[in-house]
C-alpha cells in the first residue's frame, strides 16, 4: 500500500482543534473516541490520503455511529478568502449555506467574517453586564441536541454577543478562534513521522523518557553529525572510508534518536515488497536448506569474511520451511546504526510506531530496514567482549544424525544459540573495528566517559554531535578540550604517557589533569536552540511568551582529529625581499 494512505493496524496523529495531538494505532473495527469532539469508526479513514481533515457528523437515524465529511479547503480557508475578498462585493448565495432561523422571541446581531455588522438587534434595552446573552445550560443544552458539528453553536454564540459589533479585527478573529476551538468537532489525520512523535511525546506523554528533547535538538543532532543516506560501495570495494555511511549513537531516548538518524537515512519505513534491497537478498537465502552440522566448523571460520554458501541436502526430504544457514549474517554492508546501549537489551520501544519490532530476532519477509541495517550492542561488548558468555562462548557442533534425534524444541533452541552468537561475533568485531563516520549522543552518562571509549574508533574528521538536558555535563567536556590543556599536553605531557603509540593514546583512560587526551578532538564547542512558536492574527503577530518549561537542552560538537606523528618543520629557501623605501 503506498505511504500516503492510512493502512491497517498502522500509526497516525491526529491534530485536533485545540492544536492538540493525538497518537494512536488504527485497528479496523474499532471505535476512536476524540473526547468532547466525539468518536467514529476507524475504518472511515483507513485507506484514506493523510492530510485531509474531517469533521464529525451528528448520527443519523436509525444509526450507531456517526459518519465523517471531509472538509473543503475553501471551507478551512474561508476566513481567509472573506478578509481577502473583503472589498467585493458579491450577492451570490452558496445553496448549502445553513441559514439559522431565530426562535420566537430571539433577536441577534448577525456580522460577516470581516467584523461588518449585517443586521442589528432590534432591542432598545441591553444588559451591559451581559455580553453573551446565552446561558451555560442553554450552551449545553445546544452542544446535546445541535447539528452541523459544532458549527450551529458556533454561530449562535456569535449572534448571541451583544456587543460583537464593537470588537477590533483582531478581538473578533480571537473570539472565533477559541470557540472553534472548543466546539467545532474536526480533526487533521497527519502520518506520525519522528518530528510529531517527539512532540507528543514531549507535550502529552512522559517528556523525561526522551531527555526532553525537542524537535529543533533533533535536526541539529542530524545536521552536526552528517547523518545523510550513503550511497552502496562500489563493487570490490571492502574499504570502510569516512563516507562508508556507518554511525555510531548511544540513544537513551527509548529509540527516539535512532528514529531520528534513521529517517534522515532513508531506512525508518518499511520499503514496498517489489524494492530491491539488501533486505531482498536476504530473503532469497532462507529458501535455501540449512548447512548440515559437519560444515559448521567451516562456516564458523568464514564468519565475518564471505558468507557461506548453503549447501542443499536432497537425501533427507524437509517438511517444514527450510532455512539458511546459522552463521549466515544478514546485515547491511552500509548504511548502518551501531547502537551502544547499557542493558541487556536496548530500549527501542519509540520504533513500534514504525512496524519494527527490536524484540523479534527472525521476523518475516518484507524486512523492516532496521532489521538489517541497526546493529546492538553492549558496553560490556564492546569493551571487555571476552567477558561476555554470548561472543566468547563458541556453540557446539553436532553431527547430523545426533541433531536429527532431538525433540523439536531442544532443536530450535540449538539453532537459536548459534544465530545468537554468529550476529554478536558479527557487530562486535565490526564495531571494533573502527572506521565510522560519525557520532551521535542522548544519554545521562557521563560525555567524557563515552568519548574515551567511542573516539578512537571514529575515522579521522568524522564530526561528533552530543546531547545533553543539562549544559555542566557538557561544560566539563568542554574543558577536557580547550587550547590551554592542548597546549600543555604538547608542551610538557603527562609522564603516565611516555613510550606509549599512538593507537594506545588513543585509547589512554586518563588522568585527574587529563580526563582525555585533548588532541583528539578539534573544533568544540557547546550550542542550543529553541525554535518560538508565533501567534498569527489580524494586528496581532508576535512571538508567544509563554512556552513549555523543562530542561533547555544542550549540544556538544566537534571532529575527530588524528594527532600528526613526529614534528611537523618547514623547509625550503626563504630569501627577504627588500622593499622600497
Amino acid at each position: 500500500m503506498p505511504r500516503n494512505l492510512v493502512r491497517e493496524n498502522g500509526w497516525v496523529a491526529l491534530r485536533l482543534p485545540n492544536d492538540s495531538v493525538k497518537v494512536l494505532q488504527v485497528v479496523p473495527n474499532t471505535t476512536i473516541a476524540l473526547g468532547k469532539y466525539g468518536s467514529f469508526p476507524s475504518n472511515l479513514i483507513i485507506d484514506r490520503p493523510f492530510h485531509l481533515t474531517y469533521e464529525v457528523q451528528d448520527k443519523r437515524e436509525g444509526e450507531s455511529f456517526s459518519r465523517l465529511r471531509v472538509v473543503p479547503g475553501t471551507e478551512l480557508n474561508a476566513a481567509a478568502l472573506a478578509e481577502t475578498n473583503a472589498n467585493e462585493e458579491s450577492e451570490d448565495v452558496d445553496a448549502d449555506d445553513a441559514v439559522l432561523v431565530p426562535d420566537e422571541g430571539e433577536e441577534l446581531t448577525l456580522v460577516d467574517e470581516s467584523g461588518k455588522v449585517l443586521v442589528r438587534s432590534k432591542k432598545e434595552i441591553l444588559d451591559d453586564t451581559a455580553r453573551q446573552t446565552l446561558t451555560a445550560d442553554e450552551i449545553e443544552e445546544l452542544k446535546r441536541n445541535g447539528t452541523a458539528a459544532g458549527q450551529e453553536l458556533i454561530a449562535k454564540l456569535l449572534l448571541s454577543h451583544t456587543a460583537l459589533e464593537q470588537k477590533t479585527a483582531y478581538s473578533l478573529a480571537k473570539y472565533k478562534l477559541l470557540k472553534t476551538k472548543k466546539y467545532i468537532r474536526r480533526f487533521t489525520v497527519l502520518p506520525l513521522d519522528i518530528s510529531r512523535l517527539a512532540q507528543w511525546q514531549l507535550e502529552e506523554r512522559d517528556a523525561s523518557k526522551i531527555l526532553e528533547i525537542r524537535e529543533e535538538m533533533l535536526g541539529l543532532i542530524g545536521c552536526w553529525a552528517d547523518v545523510h543516506y550513503a550511497a552502496p560501495p562500489a563493487e570490490g570495494d571492502a574499504e570502510s572510508g569516512p563516507h562508508s555511511g556507518r554511525w555510531l549513537m548511544v540513544d537513551d531516548t527509548g529509540g527516539l534518536l535512532v528514529g531520528a538518524m534513521a529517517e534522515r537515512m532513508g531506512i525508518l519505513h518499511q520499503a514496498p515488497k517489489e524494492d530491491s534491497s539488501w533486505s531482498a537478498e536476504i530473503a532469497s537465502k532462507d529458501n535455501e536448506t540449512t548447512v548440515p552440522a559437519d560444515q559448521a566448523s567451516t562456516s564458523k571460520a568464514q564468519l565475518g569474511h564471505e558468507r557461506p554458501e548453503a549447501s542443499v541436502d536432497e537425501e533427507r526430504p524437509r517438511k517444514r520451511r527450510p532455512q539458511a544457514s546459522d552463521f549466515d549474517i544478514h546485515y547491511a554492508p552500509n548504511n548502518t546504526i551501531t547502537l551502544i546501549h547499557q542493558n541487556p537489551q536496548a530500549n527501542l520501544s519509540l520504533l513500534k510506531h514504525y512496524d519494527y519490532d527490536h524484540a523479534d530476532p527472525n521476523p518475516t519477509y518484507p524486512y523492516h530496514p532496521l532489521f538489517t541495517n541497526l546493529l546492538p550492542l553492549t558496553w560490556l561488548q564492546l569493551l571487555q567482549p571476552e567477558d561476555d558468555l554470548t561472543y566468547s562462548e563458541d556453540p557446539p557442533d553436532v553431527t547430523a544424525e545426533e541433531l536429527a534425534s532431538w525433540k523439536t524444541t531442544r532443536r530450535g533452541n540449538y539453532h537459536r544459540k548459534r544465530r545468537r552468537w554468529a550476529r554478536t561475533r558479527h557487530i562486535v568485531d565490526q564495531a571494533r573495528a573502527g572506521g565510522f563516520c560519525g557520532l551521535a549522543v542522548a544519554s545521562t552518562m557521563d560525555p567524557v566517559s563515552i568519548l574515551r571509549n567511542t573516539l578512537p574508533l571514529l575515522a579521522g574528521g568524522a564530526p561528533i554531535a552530543i546531547y545533553s538536558p543539562n549544559i555542566e555535563p557538557l561544560s566539563q567536556l568542554m574543558d577536557c578540550f580547550t587550547v590551554a590543556r592542548r597546549a600543555a599536553w604538547i608542551s610538557e605531557p603527562p609522564p603516565e604517557i611516555q613510550g606509549r603509540s599512538h593507537e594506545e593514546l588513543d585509547r589512554w583512560e586518563g588522568s585527574p589533569e587529563f580526563p582525555i587526551n585533548p588532541t583528539l578532538l578539534l573544533g568544540a564547542t557547546v550550542q542550543t536552540s529553541r525554535a518560538k512558536r508565533w501567534q498569527v492574527l489580524p494586528g496581532r503577530t508576535h512571538p508567544l511568551m509563554t512556552g513549555r518549561g523543562g530542561a533547555e537542552g544542550y549540544l556538544f560538537t566537534g571532529w575527530r582529529a588524528i594527532p600528526v606523528e613526529g614534528k611537523v618543520s618547514a623547509r625550503g629557501k626563504f630569501t627577504k625581499k627588500k622593499t622600497e623605501t
